[in-house]
């Protein structure tokens, strides 16, 4: 028989793919306030669609998208105007990201799809002096605070889905396609990697499964 609680969370996960958002679009316009108004050369690392790359238009001179999967390449070229300052390539991170120097880097829930320690050596020789990194990553709950935020996430998550989509079941929007894999890392471990990496990160736990990394290059 299964139990009560297993129910619920059963109830949840139905109603959740009924109602689905973008937990990684959330964090798009909290990255653009880390950001100047005005800025050269940008680099979103797994750009998935091109939503983050178009935002980052709006402020730089070039933006450069790039994404493993070809297919999602294809839709971020199609979704993307002309005129837009932005462009797309098919490449593996980080061994074949275009070498910069960029005055902006992004990596939203890409990096644990990478080995970590090289992938943040890379972003910082290919940053700019004065630039910015921002990561919006996942991690892998361990720590008592950890799983308290997550049940905090849950009913919220809900709430969220069910007012974004006027309470209507829906399809997944476009964004949501790039493929997917559980973290691995806890938040801890990522903590004492970025420190040494780059002196000076800030790090913080955030809502929707999320943690965010910001670093300025000296």
């Amino acid at each position: 028989m299964t139990s009560l609680p297993h129910r619920i969370l059963q109830a949840l996960d139905r109603f959740n793919a009924a109602h689905p958002w973008d937990h990684n679009a959330h964090y798009h316009r909290w990255i653009l306030r880390q950001l100047p108004r005005r800025f050269g050369s940008a680099l979103d690392v797994g750009c998935g669609t091109g939503d983050l790359a178009r935002l980052l238009a709006t402020r730089a001179d070039d933006v450069h998208g790039v994404d493993s999967d070809p297919v999602i390449v294809s839709r971020a070229r199609r979704l993307t105007p002309e005129a837009t300052a932005a462009s797309f390539t098919v490449a593996d991170a980080p061994t074949e990201l275009p070498a910069g120097p960029h005055d902006v880097i992004t990596c939203v829930a890409t990096l644990h799809h990478l080995p970590f320690t090289e992938a943040l050596d890379t972003f910082r020789r290919h940053l700019a002096p004065g630039g910015t990194l921002i990561v919006v990553g996942l991690y892998r709950p361990q720590t008592a605070t950890d799983h308290l935020l997550a049940a905090t996430a849950a009913p919220l998550n809900a709430a969220t889905g069910w007012l974004k989509n006027k309470g209507r079941s829906t399809a997944p929007p476009t964004s949501m396609t790039a493929r997917t894999r559980p973290a691995d890392m806890p938040f801890s471990d990522i903590t004492e990697a970025a420190h040494t990496l780059l002196p000076g990160a800030r790090l913080r736990r955030r809502l929707f499964w999320r943690y965010t990394l910001t670093w300025r290059r000296p």
